[in-house]
């Protein structure tokens, strides 16, 4: 009887060790994507290719223009669902840098997957990081958009040469964050894609703009009586109300 139950219970010890367990179904289906930015610069109103350090004659004005330097922040990105809802990006600071003839861009990781129809975003640095001193990243001293005689970044920085140009040069640092004396130069994009942005987590969705830099002298600014802003101001305004108006969604894919 002893061995008998002994038999048994070795039996049953096998029994249950040799068993395998039933794995777990795994969900593997992404739950967010990463949406590109693309920034395209163009040229006056036929929308000619552009590229630093190369001469343009402003189509308007007729006054010949050369870029040698073109930076500008793009931050506080939202992304509109199709529910109309809004995902925010954290941290969302971005500068945008010209070089060459090149097409620079930005990534927005962890996109909740989804589908998009708007964005919005910033031209410029908010008034809590104007004034919480030295930072990091896109926002580091080090990139030079950071005015050292007072607390503010630059938000949009145009330099480059003109012979028009009374010292044959034109510099536009565009800034300022205070409602104060009406010197606030932070502008807000909202535009539509005119589609659906469609976010999988396995795609890779890119949002193309066109930006005119042409339009900085539109509304019949003249270079060669506007060749310097370098501080907040009327002047600094009406450039970023320009700059604001020369960025256009072209297209998604």
């Amino acid at each position: 009887m002893f061995k008998t139950g002994l038999l048994m219970a070795v039996l049953s010890i096998v029994f249950v060790s040799c068993k395998k367990d039933t794995p777990e179904p795994i969900d593997d289906t992404p739950s967010s994507g990463t949406v590109k930015l693309k920034f395209d610069h163009k040229w006056g109103m036929n929308w000619d290719a552009f590229a630093m350090n190369t001469e343009y004659t402003h189509p308007a004005t007729g006054e010949a223009i050369t870029f040698t330097t073109l930076k500008y922040y793009i931050t506080n990105v939202k992304l509109k669902k199709a529910d109309g809802t809004w995902w925010e990006q954290p941290e969302s600071y971005h500068l945008v840098v010209a070089e060459g003839s090149t097409v620079p861009y930005v990534e927005l990781p962890n996109v909740p997957v989804g589908s998009y129809t708007d964005i919005e975003y910033m031209i410029g640095v908010d008034s809590t990081r104007n004034v919480s001193g030295a930072q990091t990243g896109a926002l580091s001293t080090s990139n030079g958009m950071f005015w050292s005689w007072t607390t503010g970044y630059i938000f949009v920085k145009a330099e480059g040469t003109s012979p028009v140009s009374p010292t044959n040069e034109f510099s536009y640092h565009i800034g300022g964050f205070k409602e104060e004396n009406n010197t606030n130069a932070t502008r807000i994009n909202t535009q539509s894609f005119g589609g659906t942005l469609s976010v999988t987590g396995s795609n890779h969705p890119s949002v193309h703009f066109y930006i005119n830099v042409a339009r900085f002298w539109h509304g019949g600014i003249s270079l060669a009586d506007m060749n310097t802003v370098h501080m907040p101001g009327a002047n600094a305004r009406t450039l970023a109300d320009n700059f604001k108006d020369a960025i256009i969604v072209h297209h998604i894919h």
